[in-house]
C-alpha cells in the first residue's frame, strides 16, 4: 500500500532481521508521540507481504536482511508503487550505500549503534518535515523545511552526563560477559563508583542494560549490571 498524508499517527513498519533489535526499535517508535507502530518484519519477503495488506507511512529499515539486502527491497517496493518513507537503520558506512539509499528516497540514515534519544529526535524532525505540507513561499521556506529533515539536534543526556564517559561506561559493560558491579565499572573507566552508578543506571532507564542484586555480603547489597543483549548501543 502507497504511504499517504491521512490523519492520524505516522504509521510505522519495522524491517530488521535480529528479532531483539526489531522489538526494541519497534519500542522506542512507539515511545515517540504522534507515531504508532503497525508491524515488524524480520526479512525481505515478510516486508514485502506486509506491505501489501497494511498502510505504512514510514519504514524503519535495516539493510542487511537475511534473504536480500534492504535497498533491494526498497528499489522493489519503488517499482511497485510504494511511496511510504525510508529511515534506514544500518550498520552500513559505506557513502556509496547512502548515496544509492538517498536516490531510492531514504530520508535520513541512523546508524547503530545508537540511542533512543537519537532515534526519537529523528522521528521528531521527520514529522516536522512531514507536517510542513503545502507549498513552498520560497527558497528559504524550502531549505528550513529541509533543515528540519537533515540536521540532528544533539541527543541531550541527563544532567552531569557526558557522552565520552557514557560511551566508555557502555563499552566496559558491553565487553563483560558476568556483567559489572558500579565499583567494577568505575574501577574500569577510572570514575567513582558513584559516577559509574549513574551511567550505570542511566543505561538501565533506557533499556540498554539490566541490574540484580548481589546477596550474601554483608550490608547492602550491590547490584550487578548487565548489558541487555540485541539492543543498539550510545
Amino acid at each position: 500500500m502507497t504511504g499517504t498524508q491521512a490523519p492520524g499517527p505516522i504509521r510505522v513498519l519495522v524491517v530488521e532481521d535480529d528479532p531483539v533489535a526489531a522489538d526494541a526499535h519497534a519500542l522506542y517508535a512507539g515511545r515517540v508521540p504522534g507515531f504508532s507502530v503497525v508491524g515488524t518484519a524480520h526479512s525481505r519477503a515478510t516486508a514485502a507481504r506486509l506491505l501489501e495488506r497494511t498502510p505504512v507511512d514510514l519504514i524503519l529499515l535495516d539493510l542487511y536482511l537475511p534473504d536480500g539486502h534492504g535497498l533491494h527491497l526498497l528499489r522493489s517496493l519503488r517499482a511497485a508503487g510504494h511511496h511510504a518513507d525510508v529511515i534506514a537503520v544500518t550498520s552500513a558506512r559505506d557513502l556509496s550505500v547512502v548515496r544509492e539509499g538517498v536516490s531510492l528516497g531514504v530520508v535520513q540514515y541512523v546508524l547503530k549503534p545508537f540511542t533512543f534519544a537519537t532515534l526519537r529526535d529523528r522521528l521528531v524532525r521527520y514529522a516536522e518535515f512531514r507536517a510542513a505540507a503545502g507549498e513552498a513561499s520560497g527558497q528559504e521556506e524550502v531549505d528550513r523545511a529541509l533543515a528540519a529533515l537533515r540536521t540532528p539536534r544533539p541527543a541531550a543526556l541527563p544532567k552531569g552526563l557526558s557522552a565520552p564517559t557514557l560511551t566508555a561506561v557502555t563499552g566496559a559493560l558491553r565487553a563483560s560477559d558476568t556483567g559489572m558491579t558500579a565499583a567494577e565499572a568505575g574501577a574500569a573507566v577510572g570514575i567513582s563508583r558513584i559516577t559509574a552508578r549513574r551511567y550505570l543506571e542511566h543505561l538501565v532507564d533506557a533499556g540498554r542494560a539490566d541490574r540484580s542484586p548481589q546477596y550474601g555480603q554483608v550490608g547492602r547489597p550491590e547490584f550487578q549490571y548487565r548489558w541487555v543483549s540485541g539492543t543498539p548501543r550510545p
